[in-house]
Formats: structure tokens, sequence, C-alpha cells
């Protein structure tokens, strides 16, 4: 490898290269990210249809997603439908349950205090904190932008 030309060395990395598979990627994330909306949708008109308020209605399912991508991380099975929807797990609220459940389950060996508490947002807390930071900064835009 040492005396390879430039041609020799593109092809050895070609060779070494596995094939893109862009498409069937996204078509996996968009399929599997999409039938996690659809089962939030049906989560929304049942709890409509059990006569929950439609003030409450978001928050009740909101709460119910993150259940399930919880529970679902738990039994390992979220693990397994990410390995083929990719981002498609991540996007919708039930990636973000994943994210907190994940490091917890990992470090709980080390304990309740420097395993689990320590860990369980490891993942999830960058998203929080610039979550957080950035409705300030567009709250703080709004209201400028209401007084002029």
């Amino acid at each position: 490898m040492k005396n390879m030309s430039k041609k020799e060395y593109q092809q050895y990395i070609n060779k070494k290269t596995p094939n893109s598979t862009l498409g069937k990627d996204l078509f996996f994330a968009f399929l599997i990210g999409g039938l996690i909306c659809i089962i939030g949708q049906l989560v929304t008109n049942g709890l409509k249809t059990l006569g929950v308020s439609e003030e409450n209605t978001p928050a009740f399912t909101s709460v119910i997603m993150i259940f399930l991508g919880a529970l679902l991380t738990g039994l390992g099975l979220y693990d397994r439908i990410a390995k083929v929807a990719g981002a498609g797990t991540i996007v919708p609220i039930t990636g973000f349950a994943n994210s907190v459940v994940s490091p917890a389950m990992e470090f709980k060996s080390e304990g309740l205090v420097l395993g689990l508490a320590a860990k369980i947002f490891i993942i999830a807390g960058p998203v929080i904190v610039y979550g957080i930071m950035s409705s300030v900064i567009v709250g703080i835009i709004y209201y400028v932008m209401s007084i002029l």
C-alpha cells in the first residue's frame, strides 16, 4: 500500500467502501416514521372517541406515545425497529423516550445515583437544553416584535 498510485488507491477505496443504501434507508425511515405518526393519530382519535376534551387530547397522546416508546425500548424492540428505520424512529416523540430509557437501562448496574440518575439524560440532555434555549430566544424575538 505504500507505493500505490492515486488510481490504484482509488480502486482500493472503492472496493472497501460499502455501496450506498440511501434510497432504501430513506424509504424505511419514511415508512416506519409515518407508521409511528399514524399510531399517534389513532391514539388521538381514540382519546377523542372516549370523550377526552380537545384541550387535553394532545397531552394525553404525548404521554401515551412516550410510554409506548419507553416500553418498546425496555423490551428491546425499539432498537430492532431503529436498525431498519433509522431517523424514522428518532424524529417522533417516541425517539425522545428511547433516548432517555436506553442510557438508563445501560447504566443501571452502576447504581441509582452514579448510574441511572447521572446518565439518564446523557443523550436527551443536550436536546432539552438547546430546545429550551431556542424557545427562549424565539420568545424574546416574538416579544420584541410584538412591541414594535
